[in-house]
Formats: structure tokens, C-alpha cells, sequence
């Protein structure tokens, strides 16, 4: 790849990678709510969804990738439902500690987990078939999919870290910093439970959508 391939494919990723999308919201809401560290779990398992696409697409699997539609829905439903579970858990937890007469220590199952965080945000990419199809018109217009080497695959999987994990950690540290200074905002209860809504929307809408 020429070094203008690599830039322009660099700054593409990065672009679609900023854009508000449910990836995005994702990375902040648990970001924000749990720490930095979760943020970056999910940044993490995104750029893996999207590295596995890539591979798919530089192997030439999208046509079989569209055959294999109902393991992929199974996928999808997996991510969705595990959207609203941390959902649930999240509303749930904010009424605990917002209720004085709950003494009782939160349930582990609704302790965030840094491999929770990361599985959400795998999911949640490999949830999307139509990212695979991105990938597939996407690279072939910076490189020879039939020639690439050894190398040239580590660098555009490089690539696809940087970019994408980037933009995510981005969203992540920025999240946190507006978390942590807003810690004493009037309203923080209220936006935790707006931000379980949100887990829940989400997961339905990975649910309901064709």
C-alpha cells in the first residue's frame, strides 16, 4: 500500500468511526457510568468485530458470510439481549442506591465487568452484517485484495486499530473526564437510570430491526 493509501484509508475509518452511531453511545455510557477501563473494553471488542469483518472481507467470504445470515441473527438477538440485561441492571442497581431502606450489598450480576463490557461491544458490531459489506467495498478501493501479503494485511488490521480504537478511546477518555466532573450534577441519578433506558432501547431496536 502506498503511504496516500494508507492516510486516506486511515481517515475514513476514523470518520465513520466518530460518527454518533450505537457503538458510540455505547463506549460513553459505560465509560461514563463504570470508568474509563469499561469505555476501552468496549473500544477493544468494537475494532475486534471490525478486524474479524475485515479479514472476512479480505478473504473473500461475503457472499458466504450472506449464506450464513441466520448465524449472524443469532448474533444479533445474543447482543440485543445482553443490552438490556445491563440495562435492567443499571435501573435496577440506581433504584438500590437511591432507595434508603435498601441496606443490602448490589448483586454481582450487575457488577460491571471488563470482559462484560468488551463481549457488549463485540457483539454489538458483529450484531451488524452490513459491516462485512462495508468492508468488502471498502478496501478494494485502496488495495489489491488478491495480492495482499503478510504484511500488508498486519497493516492494514494496524490500520483499523488505530483508527477505530482510537476514535472509541477518544470518546471514552472524553466521557469519563464529563462523568467525573459532573459528579455532583443535581440530576446524576436521574441520567444513570436515562442511560439503563438507553441499554434497553438499544437492545430492542438490535432485536426488532431486520
Amino acid at each position: 500500500m502506498s503511504l496516500v493509501g494508507v492516510l486516506t484509508l486511515f481517515f475514513v475509518l476514523a470518520a465513520m468511526a466518530a460518527l454518533p452511531s450505537s457503538s458510540v453511545a455505547l463506549v460513553v455510557a459505560r465509560s461514563a457510568l463504570s470508568g474509563v477501563r469499561h469505555g476501552m473494553a468496549v473500544a477493544a471488542g468494537i475494532v475486534a468485530g471490525d478486524l474479524i469483518f475485515m479479514t472476512m472481507a479480505i478473504l473473500s467470504m461475503a457472499a458466504l458470510a450472506s449464506q450464513l445470515g441466520a448465524l449472524f441473527t443469532l448474533i444479533k438477538y445474543a447482543a440485543g439481549l445482553y443490552l438490556i440485561w445491563l440495562g435492567v441492571g443499571l435501573i435496577r442497581r440506581q433504584r438500590a442506591e437511591a432507595s434508603p431502606d435498601e441496606s443490602a450489598p448490589v448483586p454481582k450480576s450487575t457488577r460491571a465487568s471488563l470482559a462484560g463490557s468488551f463481549a457488549a461491544g463485540l457483539l454489538l458490531t458483529l450484531g451488524d452484517i452490513k459491516a462485512i459489506f462495508f468492508y468488502a467495498s471498502l478496501l478494494p478501493t485502496f488495495v489489491d485484495l488478491g495480492a495482499l501479503s503478510g504484511a500488508d494485511i498486519g497493516l492494514l488490521s494496524a490500520i483499523t486499530v488505530a483508527s477505530v480504537g482510537g476514535v472509541k478511546v477518544v470518546y471514552a477518555l472524553a466521557a469519563h473526564r464529563l462523568a467525573v466532573t459532573a459528579n455532583g450534577f443535581a440530576y446524576r441519578d436521574q441520567v444513570k437510570t436515562l442511560a439503563g433506558a438507553f441499554f434497553v432501547a438499544a437492545g430492542g431496536y438490535l432485536l426488532l430491526k431486520p
